[in-house]
């Protein structure tokens, strides 16, 4: 049996000690790329995603007037890239992709910082969840999923892609309560991004997997997966999602979005700050990005500076009023 964590291990020491040791992806040498793109978690994540559409973009229409370097830094959840990206205080030339799996990360690990205390760039997307089972699961409908699952909760291990706090483990919990279940029965196992999620679900370690659907593409083309709901207000589009319900159709009342966005490090100066802002507002406007957005399924919530900063700190207090009630904090 999985054990059900109740409290929140302090893990800087371990955060710390991943900064120095993690590896990386890299899309060029880093001796002939202008600036860098830190990605929180393995390739082929949501993060990775995003970073690297935003990244192709920059490029192609030379909005930087350079190139990049792109580094996948995985660990913790998160937590080794954004202590990195604190620890490049005054680094003019280096941003990240993060969303709420970060901040959730921060608290699972003890990090002493919180994501508003970088310097916030922009919100790029929002992005839906998906409950998705192996091809062979006995699971073939959501309510199939809740009956199982309400008739004895600790039969059903869920994974994710996130730690404690983030879009995966908030999904399931937010899920568990919406269907009249105690969130403090979900059997719920960390994985460190849709790839060894992936391989959890389809080596049957654990039943369910709860993440964003953009990751599980190929999967999901290939049969090897089965996507039985998803998260948000509307049906995704796509020949391979698109019979997938929403949580509403099916009768349950919930709706529940991720989202992504870029930080810099802290320290640096205003005037720079706005130089990065006005060239991810170019970046959004063009029609490569607005293509990306069709092809991932992503929902377009861009906003920027002193209100995306105000945004942070109202996530981070939704996952620590959620993690107190789960009693991980």
């Amino acid at each position: 049996m999985v054990p059900r964590p109740r409290r929140l291990a302090s893990g800087l020491a371990l955060v710390l000690a991943l900064v120095l040791t993690t590896g990386c992806g890299v899309t060029r040498g880093a001796e002939s790329a202008d600036m860098t793109m830190l990605i929180p978690n393995s390739p082929g994540g949501g993060y990775d995603q995003t970073g690297r559409a935003a990244v192709a973009v920059l490029e192609h229409r030379d909005i930087t007037g350079g190139s990049f370097e792109v580094t996948n830094v995985i660990g913790a959840g998160g937590s080794v890239a954004m202590t990195r990206l604190m620890n490049a205080e005054g680094d003019e030339r280096t941003m990240m992709t993060a969303g709420l799996g970060v901040v959730g990360s921060l608290y699972s690990f003890g990090a002493p910082h919180k994501m508003h205390d970088a310097t916030p760039l922009a919100q790029l997307i929002e992005d839906q969840e998906g409950v998705l089972v192996p091809a062979d699961s006995p699971y073939k409908t959501i309510d199939d999923l809740v009956a199982a699952w309400k008739a004895d909760p600790s039969s059903i291990v869920i994974g994710g892609g996130s730690s404690p706090g983030g879009p995966d483990h908030l999904f399931p919990m937010q899920l568990a309560g919406a269907v009249g279940m105690d969130p403090r029965d979900v059997r719920y196992v960390v994985y460190d991004g849709g790839g060894p999620l992936t391989s959890a679900l389809l080596g049957h370690k654990i039943d369910v997997g709860f993440s964003g659907v953009g990751e599980f593409e190929g999967q999901l083309s290939s049969g090897e997966l089965r996507l039985l709901a998803v998260s948000g207000e509307e049906r995704l589009t796509g020949d391979v999602v698109s019979e997938a319900p929403t949580l509403k159709e099916s009768g349950i009342d919930l709706v529940f979005t991720n989202w992504r966005g870029v930080l810099a490090p802290p320290g640096i100066s205003e005037e720079r700050r706005a130089e990065l802002i006005a060239m991810l507002e170019e970046m959004h406007e063009s029609p490569e990005w607005q293509q990306a957005l069709e092809d991932y399924g992503w929902i377009d919530e861009f906003k920027t500076g002193d209100e995306f900063t105000q945004f942070l700190r109202e996530q981070d207090e939704r996952v620590a009023t959620t993690l107190k009630e789960l009693d991980l904090l």
